[in-house]
């Protein structure tokens, strides 16, 4: 079987691939290994698939079905792999290979095409966040994860770059970055994140109705990992007159019911709306850049 990468994969990696990089011109060939090893039956590759991996679709010698996950070193497939044993399937989905292979992850099946997205916008919210509170535990106290500041600090020296985007949007960047420095001055609690939590991160399940995937895990505090989480589905929100105030409303209802402060859930939430808009913009991707921009000036 051929396992050529998505389409949606080579645009995002393309995006942020060092000089030099060859991983997706050896994946298909890494892919075929992974699987001879394994001795995995191939049913088909996930597509559109994700954004920094290749998801292929398997079953183990004995029949169970189950993913196979490839990703590139720039992706943290070993933190991914850390964070996921750490949470041991409560919240999250399981790791079933007993043995590390490097960059390549085999884990429980889940329903691919089933997100909490295919729910009414309410109840998908509702179920997202109920998902994240199950995976905020404590770190292991010898952990390798990277912290909030030091992720958020990476992001920030580029921020400070600028964007290319006029005197609207370093005004948005000087707001986000000095709601940074706020934040990180006495973080209310400490704890392992997803990282990278939405609604399409959230896939429908056998053993719980929902769990989490693709976590991009970080050690901080619980806000940081909620903020993302606010700004889902922000194409629908930028899209009706009243979407500034439902996202306040948004950020008020998730704050109580995940006992969050509420202040810290919009700092973080301008922060990492701005990052990904100045991001979107650097790499030539300006309608997404304008949603999120906008959506950052409500806050």
């Amino acid at each position: 079987m051929a396992f050529e990468p998505p389409p949606r994969l080579v645009k995002a990696l393309g995006e942020t691939a060092p000089s030099g990089d060859d991983w997706l011109e050896k994946l298909p060939e890494v892919a075929r290994q992974a699987v001879d090893l394994r001795e995995l039956t191939v049913e088909r590759v996930q597509v559109p698939g994700g954004r920094s991996s290749l998801v292929v679709l398997v079953r183990r010698g004995d029949g169970t079905p189950a993913v196979l996950k490839l990703a590139p070193r720039r992706a943290r497939p070993e933190s991914e792999r850390a964070a996921l044993a750490r949470w041991g399937g409560l919240g999250a989905v399981q790791l079933v290979e007993p043995f590390a292979a490097e960059g390549v992850l085999v884990l429980e099946r889940l329903h691919p095409d089933v997100s909490v997205r295919s729910l009414p916008e309410a109840k998908a919210l509702l179920e997202a966040a109920g998902t994240l509170r199950r995976l905020w535990v404590e770190p292991p106290g010898d952990h390798a994860f990277e912290t909030v500041a030091e992720r958020t600090g990476r992001q920030a020296q580029v921020m400070r770059g600028g964007g290319g985007g006029g005197a609207e949007v370093d005004a948005l960047v000087s707001a986000a970055l000095e709601a940074r420095e706020a934040l990180l001055v006495a973080p209310p609690e400490v704890r392992l994140l997803h990282g990278t939590f939405r609604q399409s991160k959230v896939l429908s399940a056998e053993r719980v109705p929902w769990l989490a995937v693709g976590p991009d895990p970080v050690v901080g505090e619980c806000a940081f990992d909620l903020a993302r989480l606010v700004r889902d589905r922000v194409e629908d929100l930028i899209a009706t007159p009243s979407g500034a105030s439902t996202t306040r409303r948004r950020i008020k209802r998730l704050a109580e019911s995940l006992d969050v402060d509420q202040e810290r859930l919009r700092g973080w939430t301008l922060f990492r709306a701005v990052e990904s808009g100045v991001r979107a913009l650097r790499v030539g991707r300006p309608r997404d850049a304008e949603l999120l921009l906008e959506f950052a000036g409500w806050l």
